[in-house]
């Protein structure tokens, strides 16, 4: 029942004697809920979308785009205007083509598109904290109690107002209903079309992520790969360390992540990993198995002794949440800085470069690729680049960079809302994006850095009778080479001109 700016609401209650032996936590990640109950009530569609930051949005004007989560989540345009469709006629009408529709000889299938699941929600305090932000105190929602079973919610004085807008972060978080939401931003839909609404007060963003996945995940087995997109936070959930599917869905996205450098257009890398096992004529390239590996100990790791997580799977910045981006940003992220490195090989006129090119001149090795089309520096089977040890620093490097550096290069703006289109013209849209923001000037910076490190493996026969050299290279096999090449390479960026880079390198090595 709604009566200007304040709405009457039902007490749900809901708490065990038994939950009071939960491990809460003081953090308001997963602090103890304020209430023992949930509030009941219904208002319209439109007043909702205004309390909570759901608005049509488009690639220009993003309102409350980074605000209202560190649970953002892509909009599927096509699945709302399924809902939207279904609001206005119901079942089956929603689901015929629009010929049909236009034909008047199916105007009987039209029915009543009901919504009778309720949308789930938090109402913010006043010490909540999303990106830096806080609902102002104009806008915060307050909680009063009637009685024990009915309870008021006084919504923004302002509230009323056509032009209202929160002034900083939106009083109301949307926890699972967002789709049904964005099926109303169209003038088709009556403005007094009501939902019903389950809402928490003051739910950490952990329990949040729970409920979700409670909700969407567990009884309905959706693809868990699909759940963490949807759901940032849950990638880091202790509860879900400790189950089985949650390594599962580590070396899931990591496949995923493979496959499209493998396959996309503007992959330094397309076609150009094992996936098979079986090296095609000879031709030397880093395994899928191996790539696997690397992607897990660097990008989806978790956070680690040395403060320095995983961008895909560890929390990050101040605030300690998990960065939006799904599997297109994330192939994103690494085809631009492969792009961009590969680019600086092939320009470069440095010794090391050179010397792997002529190399692969003077031993005929013409038959594994055309260097018409593939630089020797970067894909010869004498460049670390072309090998494991290679591949795991430059993600190592790439990580590490840019995690140190979240909040100064703003990653959390790095997101596309909209997911259409195939996940091959999604990365590409991805990829236009980063041209243009500080996070591209970035990692160019950095290729151009790491393109002036001699990159030969000990078995490239330029490297001659250097017996310095060699025995370095040599300490860069096996297991532990890793970690040596990892080292010399920040060592190496710790000491290039460009004082930003440099700092940075210093920082990493400091913490390793």
């Amino acid at each position: 029942m709604e009566n200007n700016t304040k709405i009457h609401a039902i007490k749900v209650k809901q708490w065990l004697s038994s939950w009071n032996d939960i491990s809460w936590s003081d953090n308001n990640l997963k602090r103890k809920p304020l209430e023992t109950h949930m509030h009941l009530f219904s208002i319209s569609a439109k007043k909702l979308k205004k309390l909570s930051g759901v608005f049509k949005r488009d690639t220009k004007s993003r309102n409350f785009a980074s605000d209202d989560l560190g649970i953002q989540r892509k909009h599927d345009p096509e699945r709302s205007q399924v809902i939207r469709d279904y609001v206005q006629n119901g079942y089956p009408w929603s689901e015929l083509s629009q010929q049909k529709r236009s034909s008047g000889k199916f105007d009987d299938l039209k029915k009543p598109g009901w919504l009778p699941t309720a949308i789930v929600l938090n109402i913010l305090i006043e010490d909540d904290i999303r990106n830096h932000k806080k609902v102002n105190s104009s806008d915060l929602i307050k909680i009063e109690s009637i009685d024990d079973n009915l309870s008021a919610l006084i919504l923004p004085k302002d509230y009323n107002n056509e032009d209202y807008l929160p002034t900083d972060l939106p009083p109301i978080e949307v926890i699972d209903g967002q789709h049904r939401l964005w099926a109303f931003d169209t003038e088709d839909i009556d403005d007094d079309y009501e939902l019903p609404v389950i809402a928490f007060h003051g739910l950490g963003l952990s329990w949040q992520a729970y409920l979700f996945y409670t909700i969407n995940i567990s009884p309905k087995k959706i693809n868990r790969s699909l759940a963490f997109d949807l759901y940032p936070l849950l990638r880091n959930e202790e509860w879900l360390e400790r189950f089985d599917g949650h390594n599962i869905y580590r070396e899931t996205r990591a496949q995923e992540l493979v496959d499209m450098l493998n396959s996309h257009k503007d992959s330094p890398w397309n076609d150009w990993i094992d996936m098979l096992g079986e090296n095609e004529n000879g031709i030397k390239k880093v395994s899928q198995s191996a790539w696997i590996r690397t992607l897990t100990s660097t990008f989806i790791k978790s956070s680690d002794s040395n403060k320095i997580g995983g961008l895909f799977g560890a929390p990050i910045g101040s605030d300690q949440t998990m960065l939006p981006w799904g599997k297109e940003e994330q192939a994103a992220i690494i085809i631009y800085f492969g792009k961009s490195l590969l680019s600086d090989i092939s320009k470069s006129e440095n010794d090391w470069c050179v010397k792997l090119r002529k190399e692969f001149d003077k031993f005929n090795q013409s038959d594994m690729f055309d260097s018409r089309y593939r630089e020797p520096a970067f894909y010869a089977k004498d460049s670390l680049l072309n090998q494991d040890q290679g591949v795991r620093v430059l993600l190592h490097l790439l990580n590490d960079f840019l995690y140190i550096n979240n909040e100064n290069l703003d990653l959390d703006k790095f997101y596309l809302e909209y997911a259409e289109g195939n996940d091959g013209s999604i990365v590409s849209n991805a990829l236009q994006k980063i041209e243009n923001l500080a996070l591209g000037t970035y990692i160019r910076d950095l290729t151009e850095n790491i393109a002036n490190y001699d990159w030969r493996s000990f078995n490239s026969k330029s490297i001659g009778q250097n017996e310095e050299l060699k025995l370095k290279k040599a300490s860069f096999r096996g297991s532990g080479g890793y970690k040596v090449l990892r080292r010399e390479l920040l060592k190496h960026l710790a000491n290039v001109e460009d004082i930003t880079i440099s700092k940075d390198a210093q920082r990493i090595l400091a913490l390793i």
